[in-house]
C-alpha cells in the first residue's frame, strides 16, 4: 500500500471512530449564579466539600413566596452520578424530596425534585 492511501485509510477510519464514539455535552461546571427561567428566584451554586454541589437560595422576587424560609440556606445538595449530573435533595415549601440537577448546556440548568409519583422540575439560566 502506498503511503498516500494509508494515510486516507487511517484518516477515514478514524472519521468513522470519532462519529460512533459517544459525545458528551459540556464539561459541567454548574458553580456560579443562577436564575429560575420565571425569574422569580436566584441561587449561588458551589462546592461543598467531597465532590458535593451546594445550591443556596440568595434571591426572592416576592416577599410572601412560600420558601422564604429558606432564603440564605442550602436548598439543593448532591453529588455527581454521571457526567452533567448530580444527585441528591431539594427542599421546596416545606418539603425535601428526592432530587436530581442536570446541566443541559453551559449557561442553562435543570432541577427536578419528586416525592414518590409527584415532581417538579425548574430550569435555571446561569446570570
Amino acid at each position: 500500500m502506498t503511503m498516500h492511501l494509508a494515510t486516507k485509510l487511517a484518516a477515514a477510519v478514524f472519521a468513522t471512530l470519532c462519529a460512533a464514539a459517544p459525545v458528551y455535552a459540556i464539561a459541567a461546571d454548574p458553580t456560579g449564579t443562577w436564575q429560575a427561567d420565571d425569574g422569580k428566584s436566584r441561587y449561588k451554586i458551589t462546592e461543598c466539600g467531597s465532590g458535593a454541589l451546594c445550591a443556596r437560595l440568595i434571591w426572592l422576587r416576592d416577599k410572601d413566596d412560600v420558601n422564604r424560609q429558606y432564603l440564605n440556606q442550602v436548598i439543593v445538595q448532591g453529588t455527581q452520578s454521571s457526567d452533567n449530573k448530580w444527585t441528591g435533595t431539594v427542599k421546596n415549601a416545606g418539603d425535601v424530596y428526592s432530587g436530581t440537577m442536570i446541566m443541559t448546556g453551559s449557561d442553562s440548568l435543570k432541577v427536578n425534585g419528586c416525592q414518590g409519583v409527584f415532581c417538579q422540575t425548574v430550569r435555571l439560566s446561569r446570570v
